[in-house]
């Protein structure tokens, strides 16, 4: 049994932070960052059948085109991504009245929409990403046994490209779900090398009024390739949720609409319709038969 000061629920019986119970998510869910852009995709259902929000984890459940699903804010950073991938697998994975693991597991479809600047000038702006992989730099997934799960080689030739400091921790990459990456696949998407940080500014060489570690580690990033895998976005929560998913059992996909490229120096003349294109682009393809 996992006692209470490890699974916390609520008194109703909800998981803590997510404030949810099982029966009101759905087998397929799309995560955004923003609280604010959950009824920005959820304004495409033919209904709605529950809602619920607590912190920055707003949650709706309903139906589209057919297809039940549901949307998740998970907030910013690998941290919440902690939460929220822990909190959903106990809420299919776990009794959570017993508190025991369920004999049979389930696995869910997690699909993950989001903005991002490029780094490649090939990647204009107004274009799609869909990450085949995910690199962390956070640290947050070393704190679990990943060795069955990451791509050591990549790792390695990372680390040997941008002369990573290891006293940082050692970067993760996982690889996105394979069977989710057919199902989106077409022509206008770019398949994606995913770099995610821990923090926003420091952690993404922004410079205000600290010196950072490595001034020159975005260009090396920029110029980073094994095999012709090159890196191509920079973001905060890819590669955390591709190591839960793959821990866990669950298929993820990163999917960006990409309003900056910073190799040409150029931005989105409407990075709202990019984004809404994208969305309803991504809902299509989660209710396809």
């Amino acid at each position: 049994m996992i006692q209470s000061s490890e699974l916390i629920l609520n008194p109703d019986g909800s998981v803590y932070h997510l404030n949810l119970l099982p029966e009101q998510i759905a087998h397929d869910i799309i995560f955004v960052g923003d609280q604010n852009r959950v009824e920005k995709i959820t304004k495409h259902f033919d209904s709605i059948e529950f809602s619920t929000q607590k912190r920055e984890f707003k949650t709706q459940t309903g139906i589209y085109k057919g297809k039940r699903m549901s949307v998740m804010s998970t907030g910013i950073g690998p941290d919440n991504i902690d939460i929220v991938m822990n909190e959903l697998d106990a809420l299919v994975n776990i009794d959570l009245k017993t508190r025991t693991i369920k004999e049979k597991l389930t696995s869910l479809n997690i699909v993950r929409i989001g903005t991002s600047g490029s780094l490649q000038a090939d990647i204009s702006v107004d274009s799609f990403v869909m990450s085949a992989y995910g690199l962390g730099l956070d640290n947050m997934l070393r704190s679990y046994l990943i060795d069955a799960v990451s791509e050591k080689d990549i790792e390695d030739a990372f680390i040997n490209q941008t002369n990573w400091d290891l006293r940082k921790g050692r970067p993760y990459v996982i690889k996105g779900s394979e069977s989710l990456a057919k199902k989106f696949e077409s022509k206008q998407i770019h398949k994606g090398f995913t770099g995610t940080a821990g923090g926003f500014y420091g952690p993404q060489g922004r410079v205000l009024r600290l010196n950072i570690q490595d001034a020159d580690l975005n260009s090396k990033m920029d110029s980073f390739n094994y095999n012709g895998i090159q890196m191509t976005n920079l973001e905060m929560e890819t590669a955390a949720i591709y190591g839960l998913g793959k821990l866990l059992g669950h298929e993820c996909l990163s999917l960006n609409a990409i309003i900056a490229n910073r190799a040409n120096g150029t931005f989105s003349e409407d990075p709202y319709k990019a984004v809404d294109a994208l969305i309803e682009y991504a809902l299509d393809k989660l209710a396809e038969k």
